[in-house]
């Protein structure tokens, strides 16, 4: 069977590795010059360094994304600590702790006071139990009280940066599809992981050589327009060009966007190579070669906030905390308009199935319904379900 993915980002890619895989003869159509979408790297002329478009980290428990890159060779291209540590620092106290994770399922951590979130008791953690009963239509902060260090200096960072939506609108379920596939099958699950060199070297340019490698078709700078008659399709593409493409579908309206500043500067990268902020601007922070990369989620909120304030705003918290130049290093600001779709109970409802009404035309995306918010997870188990619907159509 000849089958053609519309889209070159991680879910057409998982599509197409997974058909390739199956015996299928596969053509990639990209209207990009380039594979990868809002996961990927580039050389960026004005920092005179590699830079990735966003930061993405992974943990141990994502089990389709570490399953993908064993199958294009590239699972050693991961860095991370040895233990499932998260640090943190408050940007309003200077406050620092660690979370520490213990490597079996039953969380003996949270009764340990040197490795759960400073301030709180065991029982605090009892919250985490309320996510188990939560409705399509709960809010995180709708079952939780947002006055505590648990809310504040875990379940909201959390909710913030997986969900790509503020807590106050997102969706309970979403947060607990997270929280079931890692930190309740405990530390082993909860690893962190990230591109040791970029994005593209792990995610995107082992994908492409494997695929070619294994006779598929790549074209680059090709938009599909139109699906032809009877040819058997998978569209990997923004919900809003899959609407174009199948008048009347059903698909996610609202997006929040993603705000990632790096700055030309080197500093060491402590015990875990990364930091969560809390009660800043900035809320995620990788020391890496030559560059500091933050991430600011749920960006929508600072829209109104120029480019120029938002970088002396984000440099300030990071002098206060890390004891770094006042001065601002050269940077690059990077702002994801439409990241992802806003992960609220009403949008939701909106993702559509894998499957559409013609048998030969599937979806897939972190935008359908894979169970998980539009992660880099929920992106590669999209295009498995892709691959694997169209070899066992429903009769």
């Amino acid at each position: 069977m000849s089958v053609h993915v519309i889209g070159a980002g991680l879910a057409g890619l998982a599509a197409a590795c997974q058909l390739t895989e199956l015996g299928h003869h596969v053509v990639v159509f990209e209207a990009a010059p380039h594979a990868g979408g809002r996961a990927r790297s580039y050389f960026d002329k004005q920092l005179g360094c590699r830079i990735d478009n966003g930061n993405h980290m992974l943990l141990s428990g994502n089990i389709s994304a570490l399953s993908y890159l064993h199958r294009i060779g590239a699972r050693r291209s991961l860095l991370g600590p040895a233990e499932p540590i998260f640090p943190f620092r408050s940007s309003k106290t200077g406050e620092a702790w660690t979370l520490r994770l213990n490597q079996g399922s039953f969380p003996w951590w949270i009764f340990s006071r040197s490795r759960r979130v400073p301030g709180t008791h065991v029982h605090n953690y009892r919250a985490l139990l309320r996510f188990k009963r939560a409705r399509p239509e709960d809010t995180v902060t709708g079952l939780l009280s947002t006055s505590g260090a648990v809310y504040n200096k875990l379940l909201k960072p959390l909710a913030i940066s997986a969900l790509n939506t503020m807590p106050e609108e997102a969706s309970a379920m979403a947060l607990q599809s997270v929280l079931a596939d890692t930190m309740e099958r405990g530390g082993y699950a909860t690893l962190p992981r990230w591109a040791r060199i970029g994005l593209s070297e792990t995610f995107i340019d082992p994908a492409i050589d494997w695929l070619r490698a294994h006779g598929a078709e790549i074209r680059f700078g090709e938009r599909v327009t139109e699906l032809h008659p009877g040819q058997t399709t998978v569209i990997a593409t923004p919900p809003w060009v899959a609407a174009e493409l199948i008048p009347g579908l059903t698909v996610p309206t609202q997006f929040e966007s993603i705000c990632n500043i790096h700055f030309k500067y080197e500093m060491p990268p402590g015990e875990a190579g990364f930091w969560g902020l809390v009660g800043g601007i900035a809320e995620w922070v990788f020391a890496r070669p030559e560059v500091i990369s933050i991430t600011i989620s749920a960006a929508n909120r600072y829209l109104d906030i120029t480019h120029e304030e938002i970088v002396r705003r984000v440099w300030a918290e990071l002098v206060k905390l890390f004891a770094l130049s006042p001065e601002i290093p050269p940077h690059r600001i990077l702002w994801e308009r439409r990241a992802t779709f806003r992960a609220t109970p009403e949008q939701m409802k909106l993702r559509p199935n894998t499957r559409t009404s013609n048998p030969n035309v599937v979806l897939a995306g972190d935008w359908t319904d894979t169970g998980l918010p539009a992660t880099i997870e929920g992106a590669i188990r999209s295009g498995n379900a892709a691959a694997m619907a169209l070899m066992h159509p429903i009769c």
